[in-house]
């Protein structure tokens, strides 16, 4: 259909109540994948990189393959930095020709997260794309960062002003998710949702799904999340199919069949997250 920003999609979410599927990407095949699971399912997607991927690539080459992928498709698909660590990498990232950018500040004193998102967010505005930015912390590890557990949550009035003064077009909040695998059962402050859902404006998002169940993510999506999260699930499955292919023919030597294979499990877990999130047939 088209390679567009995450406004309108995060916009339609919100007042449909239902949520878009936000996935992370490292690949070639991982993005087709995505947008594979999208078209199946006529769902809008967004496919995110971060800070840690664009160390491995760049953002020139990822916005080349899934604008080149999105022109193809037939839902809309949007790019996004995801936990973007400086106003330097979303300026590039802009510049590459991604849709959608975020700006992580939240390891950050309060007024300090509020100066550099609102850099971001005046930057992503002047040339037409959203700026999300992050208040309270998501724990575990994002990259090669990681959480001290320490003031995870975030505080509802402080997200209402937060979202105010930065004029960013979404808002992660932490509620008691975390990056990666969870080792427990995660518990999450659902209520303090709510209470960001009823003072805050702009979309909400939620990091750090991967791990948690069904009915969690439904039950956010319900108390008020218009974006979700997958990241290590998905690098999860297509490693397993990777490895899973090389023990039924381990002298294989063209990559294209175990990418087709990893391609696979990926667009499975894409579709059936989609379909958890309620954004199937949404596009």
């Amino acid at each position: 259909m088209a390679y567009v920003t995450s406004k309108k999609m995060l916009l339609d979410a919100q007042a449909g109540h239902y949520a878009v599927g936000a996935f992370n990407a490292e690949n070639m095949e991982m993005v087709k994948a995505i947008i594979r699971a999208a078209e199946e399912l006529h769902a809008p997607v967004m496919i995110q990189t971060t800070g840690g991927t664009l160390k491995y690539g760049t953002p020139e080459t990822y916005a080349a393959i899934v604008k080149s992928e999105a022109e193809r498709a037939s839902v809309p698909v949007c790019l996004h930095l995801d936990h973007g660590p400086s106003y330097e990498t979303a300026v590039r990232c802009i510049v590459a020709g991604y849709s959608s950018v975020m700006m992580d500040g939240s390891k950050l004193p309060f007024e300090d997260n509020i100066k550099v998102s609102k850099q971001v967010a005046d930057l992503a505005a002047a040339v037409g794309i959203p700026c999300e930015a992050e208040l309270g912390k998501v724990g575990g590890k994002e990259d090669d960062t990681v959480s001290d557990g320490k003031d995870i949550y975030t505080d509802p009035q402080e997200a209402k002003e937060f979202a105010e003064r930065t004029g960013i077009s979404s808002l992660a909040v932490g509620i008691g998710t975390s990056h990666g695998f969870y080792k427990g059962i995660p518990v999450l402050d659902v209520n303090r949702l709510s209470e960001i859902r009823a003072v805050v404006e702009v979309p909400l998002v939620l990091h750090g799904a991967s791990g948690l169940t069904d009915d969690q993510v439904r039950e956010c999506v319900k108390r008020g999340i218009c974006k979700v999260n997958f990241a290590t699930e998905l690098r999860n499955a297509y490693s397993r199919a990777v490895a899973d292919y090389f023990k039924k023919d381990p002298d294989v030597v063209d990559p294209k069949k175990y990418g087709e294979a990893a391609m696979e499990a990926v667009k499975a877990l894409v579709k059936a997250r989609m379909k958890v999130c309620g954004c199937d047939g949404k596009a």
